[in-house]
């Protein structure tokens, strides 16, 4: 394959899947809104979904305040905002129609008609038509990772199409948690509270993960379980270490299929993959969770970077 190919179907993925996150990361900001107001607070919810985005600098260099109108518009439809929800399918679908020949029909179709669709629905009249895209815009991420799981032959060309997506999956899992421990609450608001609580349920609720929560630990919220939840837990499809599952396999699949070559992305890989296994949750906290996840963010964008150096250019 070529490396062009293969580097435009890694970013259709990432970014079919980025646009999810930041419909999942709007929602919840909108959500929290509600809430905070309802319990007299005044919290940083909309400031954390730009940041949890890494859209902070851009936001600020255009507006002052982060208001929940601007931010909705700078995430979901500005044309300048490389993140924003319109832009994300815009540069997956050019990544698509790069590589038009690659993809199976229900892949170009399903992500062409999430294209017009998007373009039909930016314009958001209140609440309800909000919320409504939002949910369509991850109804149709999941339509477009489905569609290659289930007609794309298993080889190089699924393998990067998987990576990008597993890979910019563990960046959000550990952004939004990330967000939550260090910036979300509050400093008048007492942990444990009713908003405390609240956030964290909405943290689940924002990668689909509250009733499996409570199917696994069998009781309320806790933030150390819910750290654990969302980082060690194999068995959590949007957990880091079940990201790094799918991650590390995709790499040696990859390398196989090139006659074993590997390099410094699979040494990597398997460093932070091994970590994840062999954490405890406790000792994650007594060195501190934002320390260990902006790490391992640090370290994403280098595995990012070693497998464009290896495969991509």
């Amino acid at each position: 394959m070529l490396s062009r190919t293969a580097d435009s179907l890694f970013w259709l993925a990432r970014y079919v899947e980025r646009a999810e996150n930041v419909a999942r990361m709007v929602a919840v900001a909108h959500r929290m809104e509600s809430v905070a107001g309802s319990l007299g607070a005044s919290g940083s919810e909309w400031l954390s979904a730009l940041i949890a985005t890494g859209s902070e600098s851009g936001f600020f260099a255009k507006y002052d305040e982060a208001t929940g109108a601007q931010v909705i518009d700078y995430l979901v439809r500005d044309p300048h905002n490389p993140s924003s929800i319109l832009s994300c399918l815009e540069t997956a679908r050019g990544n698509a129609r790069a590589v038009r020949t690659a993809l199976t029909a229900d892949m170009w179709e399903g992500l062409n008609a999430t294209w017009y669709g998007a373009r039909e629905r930016r314009h958001l009249a209140g609440n309800d038509e909000l919320m409504d895209f939002l949910e369509w815009i991850r109804e149709r991420s999941q339509l477009f990772t489905g569609s290659y799981a289930s007609t794309m032959l298993r080889n190089d060309a699924y393998w990067f199409t998987r990576l990008g997506t597993y890979l910019e999956r563990a960046d959000c899992t550990a952004r939004i948690l990330d967000v939550k421990y260090y910036v979300l609450l509050p400093q008048d608001e007492g942990v444990g509270g009713a908003l405390d609580y609240y956030q964290w349920q909405s943290i689940l609720r924002s990668v689909s993960a509250l009733r499996s929560y409570h199917w696994v630990y069998h009781q309320r919220l806790q933030p150390w379980l819910v750290a654990e939840f969302l980082l060690l837990r194999r068995e959590m499809p949007r957990s880091l270490l079940s990201c790094f599952n799918e991650i590390t396999r995709s790499l040696d699949l990859i390398a196989e299929g090139y006659g074993g070559k590997r390099g410094e992305c699979h040494r990597l890989a398997g460093e932070m993959h091994a970590k994840l296994c062999y954490s405890r949750i406790e000792n994650i906290f007594q060195t501190g969770l934002h320390e260990f996840l902006t790490e391992f963010i640090d370290r994403m964008i280098m595995l990012g970077s070693e497998i464009s150096r290896l495969y991509l250019t």
